[in-house]
Order: C-alpha cells, then structure tokens, then sequence
C-alpha cells in the first residue's frame, strides 16, 4: 500500500484556494465538530497550544476520515520533532519561525527519506499502517507537504531565497510575530506591517510558491485571497467560541428583567 495521496499539496499545486480553521483549544471534541464543518484544513497547533506528540496524534485520528485535512504545526524545525510528526500520520508540515533559505533547505531533508533527506525509517508507524504498508518508504516523499512561516524582518529580507528552494511547496506569513519583530508588538495593524505582508505574499505568489496566512479579518482575509494567497485560515477555535460566548452573554446582559413582575407567572 502507497503512502496516501496529498490532496492537499495537489489543490495548491492546481492553485485551489483552500480555506482553513486554526485548532489550539487541544480538544478532541472541538476538533471533531470542526472537521464536520468543511473547512479544507484544519491546522493542529503543536507551536502555542498544548499539544504534546500524543495529543495531535488523537486530533489526527479525528480529522483523517473527514472531508478536512490536517496541517501540522510542530513546535520547532527541529528535525526528530519534525519526524515524529509524521511517523505519527501528518502529512502536511507547517515550520514556524523559518528566517533563511538553508534553514528550509534543512526542513526539505526533514520530512524526506534518503537520500533526499534524513527522516529516519521505522516502518511499523502509524503513517506507515503499522507496518501493513509496504510501499509506504518509497512513495512518502511526494506526498509530504512543507510549508514553512516567515514571521520576523530577517524571513522577509530573505524571502525570494526561501522561496526559491526545491521542497517548499508553501510560505506562510505569520502576521503576529512579524509584527512584533518590525517593532510594532501592541500594533500588528499597522500601515508599515500591513504593506509588508501585502509585499510578501507579491513576491510569494509571484515565485510560483503558494502563499498562506491566518487572518480573522474578513476584509483583510479576502483581500490576500484576491492577491492570490491558496490557503488562508479564516478563525480559530479560541476566537469562535469566545465571541460566540461573549455575544451570548452580552444578549441576556443587555436585557431588563424584573423578578417581581407576578405577571410572568
């Protein structure tokens, strides 16, 4: 059995725009009410949620048999990270905090087997049906997906390298973390951050890399699918249910109730 195929990778390599949904609230539950939703991919936080190696692999279990599917956010391009990851079932790899084009070079060796790479083989894994898969060694590689971020003043001075290197199939401008890095920490919506993130994902799109970002602001998430950004992750589970819960809360608050108005009984 052939390791499964990426539709993922696919859609950006046909240039589908793929809508996403951020998962950091580290519930199963949550997770699989999103997964029934039909978002194109779901991103598993494994940087800034408290998603240990057990925890995605759970969330993985719950988004493989859905229409969704799952991007993985490891915690660091750290290479034994990276291929516990996907030993564990990921097929699509998102690395934060990318500065330089040899760092992206090392993550193309990180999700890849030799001799392209140096993803250690152990062929009783999960990804590999627990040894059921015969063909998996060989046919993973294509399958794999990397997406690297480009969150600091350093990524985006280095931005044409970055995308210039073979394995890279996506940037993704991490928009927080740029904003902090360009000095502006208490005002990610500055003019300044926002003309740069407009300029990055110019010269993504136009280095034939798929451009991607997390953005809440409908106006703004529209705006970079226009320029030409393929996967764009619209809300975050976090977000969601706080302003959902806000605004309920804020409907009964508003309200004038009289506890001694007999009239209600």
């Amino acid at each position: 059995m052939a390791a499964p195929k990426n539709k993922f990778k696919e859609a950006l390599k046909s240039k589908k725009l793929q809508l996403g949904f951020w998962q950091s609230l580290a519930s199963i539950s949550t997770c699989e009410i999103s997964s029934q939703i039909g978002f194109d991919w779901l991103l598993i936080d494994g940087e800034h949620a408290p998603n240990d190696i057990g925890d995605i692999a759970n969330l993985l279990r719950v988004i493989d048999p859905s229409d969704s599917h799952a991007v993985v956010r490891v915690v660091a391009g750290v290479p034994h990270i990276i291929k516990q990851v996907l030993d564990i079932g990921a097929q699509t790899i998102l690395v934060p905090m990318v500065d330089t084009a040899e760092q992206a070079r090392e993550m193309v060796k990180a999700v890849r087997y030799p001799p392209d790479g140096i993803r250690g083989a152990a062929l009783v894994t999960r990804a590999a049906h627990y040894g059921s898969s015969e063909n998996y060694a060989p046919t993973a590689n294509e399958e794999i997906c990397l997406l690297v971020q480009a969150e600091s003043k350093t990524a985006i001075e280095n931005l044409d390298e970055i995308c210039s290197v073979e394995g890279v199939d996506g940037v993704f401008i991490g928009p927080f973390d740029l904003a902090a890095s360009m000095g502006f920490v208490e005002d990610p919506n500055n003019v300044v951050v926002q003309e740069t993130i407009e300029n990055a994902i110019s010269r993504i799109v136009s280095s034939g890399k798929a451009a991607g970002i997390l953005m809440l602001d409908e106006a703004r998430a529209k705006k970079y699918m226009e320029m030409g950004s393929l996967f764009v992750a619209v809300g975050t589970d976090v977000s969601t249910f706080s302003n959902a819960s806000k605004k309920l809360l804020a409907n009964y608050r508003n309200q004038s109730f009289s506890s001694n108005d007999k009239s209600v009984y």
